[in-house]
């Protein structure tokens, strides 16, 4: 059988093997499609099988067959983004409106030149033209508008400013005395505000202020013709618009400050009533002076609270709004005139909008001038240190801390007594100035403690130094020099508390005034067992001013005559233990007091001169103590702080307490027997001594009032450690601290 070859020849290639006659070559399905099948390296495939010449002329060599795979399953085609679908639904609203308005548009486009127009009319838009741009701009207001109010938000926080307040301290008599803090302010409530001084301020800066929405347009249409004519904006501000800008926004005069202004108030005018707006403007507003809020205007021009204003000051605060500056009538001539134009315009501006009486505006014809100057003004001097002190009682005794008094909007009113704080100082000052013109060396580093405590344990006046500012140091709350001889009484107090003790097996035996004992110089300290010998092996020995002996002397003699040796001896009988536990409940701090050794006994403790003054009230008081306080009471923004109330407590028996008071009363005439004798027995006191003469002491009270003057020298640049006096504590005859306390206390008795 002759086997017969297709005319092309034997197929090389697996396409042309399974090429089928009667099809075409590209409906057959080849899994190497995708194999380039015209390339310039292995030229084309004929529908005959024979590759076609490069073009060199040369032939291609045929492609490799490849293996078979099995088909590939089409992928599905992933589906649009959101994002892109939402901008081809945008394309397609886009071209539906640009279809429908777009003949619209045409004709109402502006033509320039206007065709078939000759002359200047050819460049004047059509009434089509004018109105579609008068809507256009209308509709793009609007929108611009609704956006600003939309994306303007009202600030979570104040300003610095706007919240921080002033704490303000007064006299016991109610009087301002200092203030502390960087801002005049106090919180006030709106309902505290008189309401004929609330509209005076409504008459003067914004009368629809009830109505309004917030904002002025005829205002806002005013501010911007006087900014294009000045250059800078001015005036136009509702009274909400200035509250956004007193606590939210600076004071620059731009137009962005001045639209967000425009937006926060009418976002603000929603979200707040009339009156709260009203108070926090009332509470925020400039009135020079330094004070910002009325309630500190008020107190800055008129010496008292906003409740206590009427009308006719109302006015008057109300045009300081203005400007301070040109309003304040103590600055100048051309000041007054201004502030008492404005003060008639505001009250005859209440009178037309019915807030105020025709009746009720006649009463108001005088102006009311203000005071010449701040009485809130703080000197620096002593005040700071009244300030220091009674910031450190207000704090403890009412629970307040740091972080909440730095804040400020406290009102605390103080213990202490303006005539008393004046005589005081003038007494100290004139000490000083002698000590700086006779010792001009030694007075450098002279220092003055004083302070007046009452029986009921106010304290009603101190020295603290010099000037606060230069000296920060508190000279009448130092515990730094010892007591010296001062301390007596304390002792004295203990043995007829106590009684005392000669041997160890015996009970207490009780003591009096007129108990004797050994007065004389140098006698050694005896113990049950013998001398008390001190840790060198020596006898300890007390010594009495000038080497003195004075033989038996009775306690009640001894304690007027600051007999040394005697109260060493008594301590020592008494126990020092019970010597410490007695001047302790008579009000001296454990820590000032000395240790248990006999030097105890003749003032080795180191208290300060309010807590000496504090003691001998102990005295005076019958037994009872009070500890000493500056605080009467305490209020924020016009509310009272609750704060502890020092209560008297049994220090003593009032025998014992009766019985060291009458020595005392016998000391003072001992040692000043005119000025006893013009007293009428109402003064009693003692001077105190050291022994290395650190510290010269004079304590006495007077009229239920206790008074304690210390002189000392430090010289604080290098330690606390006391220099000896040199003579600036003077003599026993001439006590420079009794002479403090004399001046203080002027007239005694």
């Amino acid at each position: 059988m002759q086997l017969r070859l297709p005319e092309d020849g034997i197929p090389t290639t697996r396409a042309e093997k399974l090429q089928i006659p009667g099809r075409k070559q590209h409906e057959i399905s080849d899994d190497n499609a995708d194999i380039p099948s015209n390339t310039e390296e292995t030229g084309r495939i004929s529908p005959t099988g024979d590759s076609q010449a490069d073009a060199s002329g040369s032939r291609a060599s045929p492609r490799p067959p490849a293996k078979a795979t099995a088909p590939r399953r089409r992928r599905k085609a992933p589906k649009p983004a959101p994002t892109d679908r939402l901008t081809a639904a945008v394309a397609a609203a886009t071209t539906t409106v640009v279809a429908v308005l777009g003949p619209w548009l045409r004709r109402v486009r502006p033509h320039y030149p206007r065709p078939g127009r000759t002359g200047w009319k050819r460049w004047m838009p059509s009434w089509r033209q004018t109105g579609g741009a008068v809507l256009a701009s209308s509709g793009l207001s609007v929108l611009t508008l609704t956006v600003a109010y939309a994306v303007t938000d009202i600030p979570d926080d104040l300003n610095s400013y706007a919240t921080q307040q002033d704490t303000v301290y007064f006299w016991a008599d109610g009087t301002p005395m200092a203030r502390a803090g960087w801002v005049h302010r106090q919180e006030m409530q709106l309902d505290d505000v008189p309401e004929d001084v609330r509209w005076a301020v409504l008459a003067a800066e914004n009368e629809s202020f009830y109505s309004d929405p917030g904002i002025s347009a005829k205002g806002l249409t005013r501010a911007i013709l006087r900014t294009f004519g000045q250059g800078s904006t001015q005036g136009g501000s509702t009274i909400t618009q200035q509250y956004v800008k007193n606590v939210y926004l600076s004071h620059e005069q731009t137009y962005s400050r001045k639209f967000t202004e425009a937006m926060m108030a009418l976002k603000l005018d929603n979200k707040m009533s009339k009156d709260e707006i009203l108070e926090g403007y009332l509470n925020t507003s400039w009135f020079g002076r330094g004070t910002y809020g009325i309630q500190r205007a008020a107190q800055a021009y008129y010496g008292k609270d906003v409740s206590e204003l009427n009308a006719s000051e109302g006015a008057f605060l109300a045009a300081l709004l203005k400007g301070a500056g040109l309003y304040d009538p103590t600055l100048s001539a051309a000041n007054r005139t201004r502030a008492e134009e404005r003060w008639r315009w505001t009250l005859d501006r209440m009178v037309k909008i019915g807030k105020l009486s025709p009746e009720e505006r006649a009463g108001y014809r005088t102006f009311p001038k203000p005071l010449e100057s701040n009485p809130l003004y703080n000197t620096g001097e002593q005040s700071d240190y009244l300030v220091e002190l009674a910031t450190q009682h207000a704090k403890k005794t009412a629970h307040i801390s740091d972080k909440d008094f730095d804040r400020g909007g406290y009102q605390v009113y103080t213990t202490f007594d303006k005539k008393r704080m004046d005589q005081l100082t003038k007494a100290v000052g004139a000490a000083r100035d002698k000590a700086r013109k006779d010792e001009p060396g030694a007075a450098k580093h002279v220092h003055y403690g004083a302070a007046s405590v009452a029986v009921d344990g106010r304290i009603l006046a101190i020295h603290g130094g010099p000037d606060h500012r230069k000296q920060g140091y508190n000279e009448s709350n130092a515990t730094t020099v010892p007591a010296g001889s001062a301390f007596q009484p304390f002792v004295y107090a203990a043995a007829l508390e106590h009684g005392v003790r000669k041997s160890r097996d015996s009970g207490p035996v009780p003591v009096t005034g007129e108990t004797v004992y050994n007065g004389d110089d140098k006698v050694p300290v005896t113990t049950p067992e013998g001398p008390y010998w001190d840790r060198s092996g020596r006898k300890v020995a007390a010594k009495n001013d000038g080497g003195r002996s004075y033989g038996q002397i009775s306690l009640h003699r001894a304690l007027a005559s600051s007999v040394n040796t005697t109260f060493m001896q008594l301590g020592m009988d008494t126990g020092l233990d019970k010597v410490r536990a007695t001047a302790q409940a008579a009000g001296l701090l454990h820590s000032s007091l000395g240790a248990q050794v006999p030097a105890l006994t003749t003032g080795s403790s180191t208290p300060s001169a309010i807590r000496m003054a504090s003691g001998y009230t102990t005295f005076a008081a019958e037994g009872r103590h009070t500890e000493p306080y500056t605080i009467l009471k305490v209020t924020r923004n016009g509310h009272e702080v609750a704060m502890d109330t020092p209560v008297p407590r049994r220090a003593m028996d009032s025998d014992t307490a009766a019985e060291v008071q009458s020595a005392l009363t016998d000391a003072f005439r001992t040692a000043y027997p005119e000025t006893a004798a013009k007293a009428g027995g109402n003064v009693a006191g003692k001077r105190g001594t050291t022994e290395h003469d650190t510290a010269a002491w004079y304590v006495g009270t007077e009229k239920k009032v206790s008074t304690a003057v210390v002189v000392y020298r430090i010289d604080l640049a290098k330690s606390l450690e006391p220099l000896p006096l040199e003579g600036l504590g003077g003599t026993i005859a001439d006590s420079v601290p009794y002479s403090i306390w004399s001046e203080a206390l002027r007239p005694l008795g």
